[in-house]
């Protein structure tokens, strides 16, 4: 509950910049990044639209300041993926992770020694895969909860679903934590003078 709270005031604070200055990419940024957080507070059509807002708000911020260029790809290919999942139709689906490990890749590419970046293009390369899993096994859980079985293929079904979703929370959780680590701390003030 504290971090959606913390979100949200860093989303408010955004907002009230980017009245005050539209152009300036590193709030624009922030507001995007603070968007994409609490989209997982929330779901389906209201967090599609904040993932849809997010994005605007990082490709703008990407062309205002490409200082921050890394760490806003790495955004928008958060973005992307998230977005991408919430689509049913396989090949529209496919051109969200297409986008999402194109800017992956240049996240990497931009700063190469960054670990996150290169896991995160690790993952986008089996997000298709996990998007398949989850529109594959999304039906049969429907089914099973309205007929319970206790067949052995069933089980196993449960099983490979629950451990499908499990992965895919897991990252959520850890792309979560590390923008709203990179909120918290972009939000830090400076060390004192004898420190620097």
């Amino acid at each position: 509950m504290e971090m959606r709270l913390s979100l949200e005031r860093a989303r408010k604070s955004a907002e009230t910049s980017y009245a005050q200055n539209p152009l300036d990419g590193d709030n624009l940024a922030r507001w995007g990044r603070a968007l994409l957080n609490l989209a997982q507070f929330e779901h389906g059509a209201k967090s599609k639209q904040m993932i849809s807002d997010a994005t605007s708000k990082l490709e703008k911020a990407l062309t205002l300041n490409p200082k921050t260029k890394h760490d806003v790809l790495w955004c928008l290919g958060n973005a992307y993926t998230s977005y991408g999942l919430f689509i049913t139709d396989m090949d529209a689906a496919a051109l969200y992770f297409e986008k999402a490990t194109m800017f992956f890749k240049q996240a990497s590419d931009a700063d190469p020694s960054n670990d996150l970046y290169r896991k995160s293009l690790d993952v986008a390369a089996k997000a298709q895969e996990l998007h398949m899993e989850m529109q594959r096994y999304g039906p049969m859980q429907q089914t099973m909860a309205a007929e319970p079985s206790t067949s052995t293929s069933t089980k196993s079904s449960k099983k490979k679903s629950s451990d499908l979703n499990y992965d895919i929370f897991g990252w959520v959780i850890l792309a979560a934590g590390i923008v709203a680590w990179l909120i918290i701390d972009s939000n830090a003030p400076p060390p004192p003078p004898h420190l620097q």
